[in-house]
């Protein structure tokens, strides 16, 4: 009989009735978990550098625990190695030895506080590992693709068999820490996956060769995780379907499919279903791959083994898995970044309240993060990652309640309102259009999944709604306005304001507004220069060059994107040379002509541009307002674009951090 650990009945659960398939039990190995939700193994880097867990770490994972409503839920992959070629992150919790139990537990205990089933995973990063020395290990020491990695060792075969061992070992320790359920980690370039791929093992012993040999040392894990868990604790493991590294002769989806059998065949309990490596050319995860896009890898797999299939990847609304699982085309979703972006996801479907959910927008600003050695934060969450802060993550009431004016009606204002009237406050947000949203009503007509961005200002209305915020909207303020009224506190959330071209002919009707050009209210011709490289300007050119105009970019930064995060900027370097726009970094426009315009470089060089229209998305602040609200001693807040433009993570902070402050 299967074991169960906690009891949970869903029946006067809302969402239980619209998605029965996602809250319904399912076996795995021995054990029964009650639904059919899984928080997949993250890295967060809010670990100690010694790799001991801390109040950080703990409290994130007691949240995703919150959120799983009693399915599973991973803590993140530890590293086995005391060399530490295998830890892939800085804030990496460690398992290589014992004294690591009592941290692990506390992780434990939490999750098992909330009634959620706890999944340890064991994870050596292999060639993209080695985070802190020098070298990392491998099957073959073949040469890295990305710079930003270490040097590869080729392990000998006793460090094959050790590395095997420290899997059963730090398992052990899992085990004792009290975790339920073991994951073993063969995706995205990390060592597992080095070993059963063509592109990096190269080896010629029992641990190279064809698929059998490559999948040898996987065996082994399995086999030697099995032993130390018993059989009341299932053993998983997450392997790619496709790696998508066909340039550099990878696997083929056949090939994967087979690993899928004799991981089977070794005794994995599930398998958790992936694709794409980090040397991947092509994108997997971020916001221009459309929504279940790789779904069908899934049943691909359930095709090929009889133990349950999980899987993950642009899956962040609950109607597409509910479906494949009732059509048993897939058996668990897994969840990563969309509870990176809102921790009790699951929870509020279950409950019925969808509306209220914080939509992960895919654009990897945690994974940027973490490559760059920095505790993960998220995009459009401001508490991720601070958790653990009561005062910031659980703000109190306020002290003294105020009349609080919000002028401006974008992510910004509208973060701030709810946050501010959630704590007490009588908030009022004026925005002189008659709808919501600010500049995101046109930022999210631009290609490649930007409307996904919209679902920061769905959220954000909801919750205003909640907490009774009192809107006028097709109200412009004015300093008579503010005279007028005279609130306690005026929170200034205008958006930025557009520059203009300071050189000659900048008067010209050849120059319009990037707003009026996304919102189709702009005549543009059949050549276009436009004015500023940052990301507005990326994505209206984009825009453009889909309607066959041809664009190029006349930027002062030093590379477009500027404000782009690394992790998603490369995406656009690629639409734009496919999209045939041109690119003039760190330049300006120095005259205005009939013809066109004229470009100046930084060391003074000039040529000319033909267009037939000059868009304008090049920002500065927005300095209106301020001196009247200062003037009459009112509190006064600038945030987001108005302070300084930059993008909708900032706005959406600035608006959280001051709402929690007023």
């Amino acid at each position: 009989m299967a074991k169960t650990l906690f009891e949970w009945d869903y029946a006067d659960y809302p969402g239980a009735k619209t998605y029965p398939h996602l809250f319904k039990p399912i076996q795995i190995g021995n054990l029964m978990v009650p639904n059919r939700i899984k928080y997949a193994a993250t890295e967060d880097n809010l670990n100690g550098h010694d790799g001991f867990v801390t109040d950080a770490g703990v409290e994130y994972m007691r949240q995703r625990a919150i959120g799983v409503v009693g399915g599973l839920c991973f803590m993140q992959g530890v590293y086995m190695d005391p060399k530490r070629q295998g830890q892939g992150y800085v804030g990496q919790a460690a398992c290589w030895d014992d004294k690591f139990i009592p941290g692990l537990k506390r992780i434990c205990d939490a999750i098992h506080k909330a009634k959620a089933v706890a999944g340890f995973q064991l994870m050596d990063c292999g060639r993209v590992g080695a985070v802190e020395v020098d070298y990392c290990h491998g099957p073959s020491a073949v040469p890295q693709r990305l710079r930003i990695f270490k040097p590869v060792e080729e392990m000998t075969n006793a460090d094959v068999k050790t590395m095997i061992q420290q899997h059963a070992d730090a398992a052990r320790r899992g085990v004792e820490a009290g975790f339920d359920i073991m994951e073993i980690s063969g995706i995205v370039g990390y060592l597992i996956s080095n070993f059963i791929s063509s592109y990096t093992n190269r080896r010629t012993d029992e641990y190279g060769g064809d698929l059998r040999g490559r999948m040898q040392a996987v065996v082994e894990i399995i086999q030697g995780v099995k032993d130390v868990c018993g059989s009341d604790v299932p053993v998983g493991i997450r392997l790619c379907s496709e790696e998508l590294l066909d340039d550099v002769r990878g696997n083929t989806p056949e090939e994967s499919m087979e690993t899928y059998k004799i991981a089977e065949e070794a005794g994995a309990d599930y398998i958790s279903c992936t694709l794409g490596w980090q040397e991947s050319i092509y994108p997997v995860i971020s916001r221009d791959i459309p929504m279940g896009n790789w779904i069908h890898l899934a049943k691909r797999a359930k095709e090929h083994v009889s133990i349950p299939v999980q899987m993950a990847y642009r899956l962040f609304k609950p109607e597409l898995p509910n479906e494949k699982i009732g059509a048993g085309e897939l058996d668990q979703w897994e969840i990563c970044r969309s509870m990176i972006a809102d921790p009790h996801m699951p929870k509020k479907v279950a409950e019925g309240k969808e509306t209220e959910i914080r939509h992960c927008v895919a654009c990897n600003l945690c994974l940027a993060r973490l490559f760059r050695d920095a505790p993960m934060t998220c995009y459009i969450n401001p508490v991720c990652a601070h958790e653990w802060q009561q005062e910031f993550a659980n703000p109190k009431p306020a002290e003294e309640e105020k009349e609080v004016m919000i002028v401006g009606a974008g992510p910004a204002g509208l973060e701030c309102a709810y946050m501010a009237a959630s704590r007490g406050h009588e908030v009022h947000v004026y925005d002189k259009r008659d709808v919501i949203g600010g500049t995101l009503n046109e930022a999210k007509n631009a290609p490649y999944g930007d409307d996904e961005l919209w679902t920061c200002i769905e959220y954000q209305k909801v919750m205003c709604e909640k907490a009774g915020v009192n809107f006028h909207l097709g109200t412009e303020v004015t300093d008579d306005l503010i005279e007028d009224e005279m609130p306690d506190t005026v929170v200034l959330a205008t958006g930025p304001a557009y520059s203009k071209i300071e050189a000659p002919g900048g008067d010209s009707d050849k120059i319009v507004n990037l707003l009026d050009v996304m919102s189709d209210k702009a005549e543009v011709g059949e050549t276009v220069v436009m004015y500023g490289n940052r990301k507005p300007g990326i994505g209206c050119a984009l825009h453009l060059a889909k309607q066959g105009k041809k664009v190029t970019i006349v930027g002062k930064e030093k590379s477009a994107g500027f404000d782009v995060n690394p992790s998603f900027k490369w995406r656009y370097m690629i639409y734009m040379r496919q999209n045939g726009i041109t690119v003039y970094n760190d330049c300006d426009i120095d005259e205005i002509t009939d013809e066109g315009v004229v470009v100046k470089a930084y060391d003074g060089i000039r040529w000319p541009i033909k267009c037939d229209t000059v868009v304008v998305s090049d920002r500065g602040p927005n300095e209106s307002l301020k001196k009247t609200v200062q003037s009459e001693g009112i509190e006064l807040f600038v945030i987001g674009d108005a302070l300084i433009p930059r993008n909708l993570s900032s706005a959406v902070h600035d608006g959280y951090r001051i709402g929690i402050r007023l």
